[in-house]
């Protein structure tokens, strides 16, 4: 059995001066998928993860403070890639991939559409890239994992207030259908499987107290290949954490790391 945790800790630094470490270990994932470390790893001290059990994997933007995806695992996998092969989304360090024996695990941070066109754009061509990349990647990695930020809402269950939102980046009706479209490939979101209620978020702005009244958004999914569907034994939303603006996810799967 593998418990496998993804988070978008909107910057591993100011996440370890409230404690992240501490809650790693009681928490004590094999494998954690980290979004937006806002860091590179030099700029950190790696022993203290060690110490936690872990072997780390960083993939870096080449912007300082940016971005920013990382694994952390307690097996060491047998092949790490980094990147997608694609300049313009590897630049700004967005997907990185950890390889045990026939099952891979994707930590993905997706891009935000919520500054403006130009960058509503940009996510619109990574989504459309995305599912090249991952049809080519399942011919030789059929079994993924695919963690991570996605920056969309699928479903109206999946957002506090879908009416106001319903032209927002995030929840606009053609990422939504991205979302149905993905799903239709070939994958499963693995929370949606198992949970069909509502209020269950992942990400709460910072603004107008909206995380204790509880407003908010379920951006972050676990989505499996359908070839896994049968190790599926587990999958939740940790809202107790506070480290970020998001909460960790995670997912129990029946394979062997």
């Amino acid at each position: 059995m593998a418990k496998i945790i993804s988070y978008n800790v909107n910057g591993i630094r100011a996440a370890l001066k409230k404690d992240w470490i501490e809650w790693l270990k009681s928490e004590d994932p094999d494998v954690v998928c980290i979004q937006e470390t806002k860091a590179h790893k030099d700029q950190l001290d790696l022993s203290i993860f060690e110490d936690a059990g872990y072997k780390t994997y960083w993939y870096s933007a080449q912007k300082k403070g940016y971005s920013s995806v990382a694994i952390f695992s307690k097996t060491e996998p047998d092949h790490v890639e980094y990147g997608c092969g694609i300049e313009k989304y590897d630049n700004e360090g967005r997907i990185l991939r950890a390889d045990f024996g026939d099952f891979s695990v994707l930590s993905c941070y997706f891009p935000s559409g919520s500054s403006g066109d130009e960058r509503q754009e940009f996510k619109m061509d990574f989504l459309a890239d995305f599912n090249d990349y991952i049809i080519e990647l399942r011919k030789t990695r059929p079994n993924l994992l695919i963690s991570g930020d996605i920056n969309i809402c699928h479903e109206p269950i999946d957002i506090h207030n879908p009416v106001s939102n319903k032209n927002s980046s995030g929840f606009k009706p053609e990422e939504r259908q991205w979302i149905t479209d993905f799903l239709a490939l070939g994958f499963v979101d693995t929370f949606r499987t198992l949970n069909k209620e509502p209020d269950n978020y992942t990400w709460w702005t910072y603004r107008f107290g909206a995380r204790g009244k509880n407003l908010g958004w379920r951006i972050d999914y676990h989505f499996i290949t359908e070839s896994l569907s049968d190790k599926l034994t587990g999958s939740g939303i940790l809202s107790e954490a506070v480290h970020s603006d998001h909460c960790p996810i995670v997912v129990e799967l029946d394979v062997k790391l």
